[in-house]
């Protein structure tokens, strides 16, 4: 595999059906595995896993659209359309998206990168057996080790990758499968100030024909636009590779006024400075894990965002998940509980 390509990420969408028929990716699908787009669409993305995996995957699947799964990892190979390169060790990010499963694609290498990509995602699969070294313990994760010399109660202390932990389930039946969570998936234009939305997965919280080709800031709330601001500096930072280059960089997590109807982004609006609520003292056990945790992009919101009821149709808290890829970013929002 060429050093270029082993440094590349690209946004994939795929639907409901046992097969997984890819309904878009983005343009870098050719560096990573040398297919165009074209080749792809209405395709099963299925039938680019390794045999040897295919059963595992197709559960994985399964499963993640069933229990509703967000921003999960796993590690898995896919066959490169070059012959001679054979199965390419691949990092594969998911998340339901009402009626799509939407993520990334990217060469697998162990390293820093990896590890900060498994930490910022809810939940790390590894089918294939050969990543074994890219899973790491997170903070408050149960100890993997059972005390000496009492031996670990069956069925206890084994990765949830090892295939002898997999339970047996019932028989897996794709149709129908419902809708799942009102998420909405946006895919931007990471080279530009304005985040251009260029991809809206449903109309669930904002309208496609709305939103396509505008800037994303048009749909945060001005009193949220540069603290959203911020957290994609972050995240773009986080998504560099170690040549410098665009690509994938894990999960960041935040919660924002969403403008439903959208705005003029270009004109600033100077609103008053709002009352934040006040920060837990800094020796706050809550304090000092939210300190140490590079997931959470969470600032405190203005009083009131709560309490105070919109006019119909202004505004909607979401919580949000971005990410960065080498074609663009993601931002993926449902509307938040007030809890």
């Amino acid at each position: 595999m060429d050093s270029n390509s082993s440094h590349v990420s690209f946004i994939g969408i795929v639907d409901f059906t046992e097969d997984a028929r890819w309904v878009y990716c983005s343009e870098s699908v050719q560096d990573l595995l040398g297919w165009e787009p074209r080749d792809l669409i209405n395709r099963p993305s299925l039938e680019l896993v390794h045999p040897d995996e295919f059963a595992q995957v197709r559960k994985m699947h399964y499963d993640t659209i069933k229990q509703d799964k967000a921003a999960t990892l796993a590690y898995l190979r896919m066959r490169h359309k070059d012959p001679c390169k054979g199965y390419i060790l691949c990092s594969i990010t998911r998340t339901v998206c009402q009626n799509v499963l939407v993520g990334s694609v990217s060469f697998a290498t162990p390293g820093p990168r990896a590890m900060h990509n498994n930490s910022t995602a809810q939940e790390v699969t590894v089918i294939t057996q050969s990543a074994k070294d890219f899973e790491f313990r997170k903070w408050n994760d149960p100890n993997p080790m059972p005390p000496c010399p009492i031996l670990a109660p069956p069925g206890r202390g084994r990765s949830l990758s090892d295939p002898a932990s997999v339970e047996p389930s019932p028989p897996m039946r794709f149709s129908p499968l419902p809708e799942q969570s009102s998420r909405t998936a946006l895919i931007l234009d990471r080279f530009s100030e304005r985040c251009t939305i260029y991809y809206c997965s449903n109309d669930s919280l904002v309208h496609t024909s709305a939103a396509m080709g505008r800037s994303f800031f048009d749909f945060v709330m001005p009193r949220h636009e540069d603290l959203v601001r911020n957290w994609i500096d972050v995240v773009k930072g986080w998504g560099v590779n170690e040549r410098g280059q665009p690509s994938d960089g894990g999960f960041g997590f935040g919660k924002f006024a969403l403008c439903v109807k959208g705005r003029d982004s270009s004109l600033k609006v100077d609103t008053p400075p709002s009352r934040a609520r006040r920060s837990p003292p800094m020796n706050n056990t809550n304090s000092r894990t939210r300190s140490h945790s590079h997931r959470d992009l969470t600032s405190p919101l203005p009083v009131g965002d709560y309490n105070r009821p919109p006019a119909p149709g202004e505004e909607i808290i979401v919580d949000a998940i971005f990410s960065a890829h080498s074609d663009g970013l993601m931002a993926i929002i449902r509307k938040a509980s007030s809890s």
